[in-house]
């Protein structure tokens, strides 16, 4: 590994536990509009399917919601992305070790971030976990006019980092805006196995697959 000069990681579901932190969302919004309920399990699994891990257009979503939940009154669709964009946010939740294991890192390698979503929504989690200066380099997919898995956006940090894609490791959840995309620009892999199932259809292999992120640190 003496040739690796940086690390750089995906955000959702690889270092923010993206399904604990929307759960929390989806428990603060049915709280509040939903008290009328006396039981609400339904409403909780029925937000978390429609959301599809992240993927759905937020829009989308809260036009679904808005037409076939229970509301006791239907507020305003704008209302509603107000409200996701404060309370997803405030809902923001860490990978287990995440820190820790970023900060270990740093004492060897630069560290970055490659993130597809909206800049305030991606940088309001980021600052919410307090670990923005915990990497060298940050980019954020509405801001950089790309996203993942499109080659362009990681080579916006090769280029600055000034490295080669052989002096990188991009470690991500996802097995086609990750592990596909940062191989396809020529760096190693490291699949973080959450909910994104491998796909037959990719034939580029990661250096390791791992489901917790403390074992980077007997890998790097």
């Amino acid at each position: 590994m003496n040739h690796i000069k940086a690390i750089i990681f995906d955000l959702d579901n690889t270092i923010l536990n993206r399904t604990s932190t929307f759960e929390g969302f989806s428990q603060s919004l049915i709280n509040t509009y939903f008290a009328h309920l006396e039981t609400t399990d339904d409403i909780l699994k029925r937000i978390i399917e429609l959301d599809e891990d992240g993927y759905k257009d937020k829009d989308v979503l809260f036009n679904e919601l808005l037409h076939e939940l229970p509301w006791a009154e239907n507020p305003p669709h704008a209302e509603l992305m107000e409200f996701y964009g404060r309370e997803y946010v405030r809902s923001a939740v860490l990978m287990e070790q995440a820190r820790e294991v970023v900060q270990h890192l740093r004492g060897k390698y630069k560290t970055g971030l490659i993130t597809n979503g909206k800049t305030e929504i991606q940088y309001g989690k980021i600052d919410q976990l307090g670990i923005r200066d915990d990497f060298d380099h940050i980019i954020v997919s509405e801001e950089a006019g790309v996203k993942k898995p499109d080659p362009r956006i990681f080579k916006l940090a090769l280029d600055h980092f000034n490295l080669s894609p052989e002096q990188c490791i991009y470690i991500g959840d996802h097995p086609v805006n990750d592990v596909e995309g940062a191989a396809k620009v020529g760096m190693s892999t490291i699949w973080m196995k959450v909910n994104q199932p491998w796909q037959d259809s990719i034939t580029t292999k990661p250096l390791h697959a791992i489901e917790h992120l403390g074992e980077l640190k007997g890998l790097l």
